[in-house]
């Protein structure tokens, strides 16, 4: 049987070098890879381009590695939680594209598909569609919009097993399986770590195929971008 597994995140993350792409799991604050983020934080790399749906906030999350100036370009479709992202942006420091969030979840599925275009009616009409093919389908316009792919994808499970099969749980699947698929090399933190073949296969989301490397991870902080309560 294959193991996959490394000991911790900086194993998982020390052969990431600056200047390359990498795809992030997540959504908001939920399902991100919190350990291996702070694993990168520890290299001396710059120069990243990041696709993720978001970037964090300030003090947490992908906005750690804004503040710390590791990140040129941002690949994301939400942006609006986080001050020095806003800076950066304003400033020129920081290259950013910003894409519907539809598509961009389907520009990753499509490179994990090994699809390299399709045609979407979002952005039709708008700055979205500048610089890029349209067509006419059934009397209608669409846009051609080509795959994400990247050198790793960070991905962060409820359960996984030593041969890379992962289980996400509610809402922290969102990007996570359509990521795990698009990158060259996918590294998986989990919280659960078992042996192969205790997992009902059934309930996996993300086949092994998929994943390279994982680990169980530790003090995750689950965080709450904005924590609403009634009195």
């Amino acid at each position: 049987m294959i193991d996959k597994t490394v000991k911790n995140a900086f194993e998982a993350v020390a052969d990431i070098p600056s200047n390359c792409m990498l795809m992030m799991g997540g959504f908001g604050l939920t399902g991100i890879p919190e350990n291996c983020i702070s694993a990168i934080l520890e290299k001396d790399i710059s120069g990243l381009t990041i696709v993720s749906n978001n970037a964090g906030v300030d003090d947490f999350g992908i906005g750690l590695l804004l503040k710390k100036r590791m990140v040129k370009k941002m690949i994301s479709s939400y942006v609006g939680e986080n001050a020095e992202f806003e800076r950066q942006l304003l400033s020129g420091e920081l290259e950013v594209d910003l894409i519907p969030q539809g598509t961009l979840a389907e520009r990753v599925r499509a490179g994990g598909a090994g699809i390299p275009a399709f045609f979407t009616p979002a952005g039709v009409g708008t700055e979205v569609a500048e610089g890029k093919e349209s067509r006419e389908f059934d009397g209608k316009m669409y846009l051609l919009e080509s795959w994400l792919k990247a050198d790793f994808s960070i991905v962060k499970a409820w359960k996984g097993d030593t041969a890379g099969n992962l289980i996400f749980k509610g809402t922290a699947r969102n990007f996570n399986p359509l990521m795990a698929a698009a990158g060259k090399i996918c590294i998986a933190e989990v919280e659960e770590l078992v042996e192969a073949g205790e997992l009902n296969p059934n309930e996996i989301h993300t086949p092994g195929i998929y994943v390279q490397r994982i680990f169980q991870g530790s003090n995750y902080e689950k965080r709450i971008e904005q924590r609403t309560v009634s009195k």
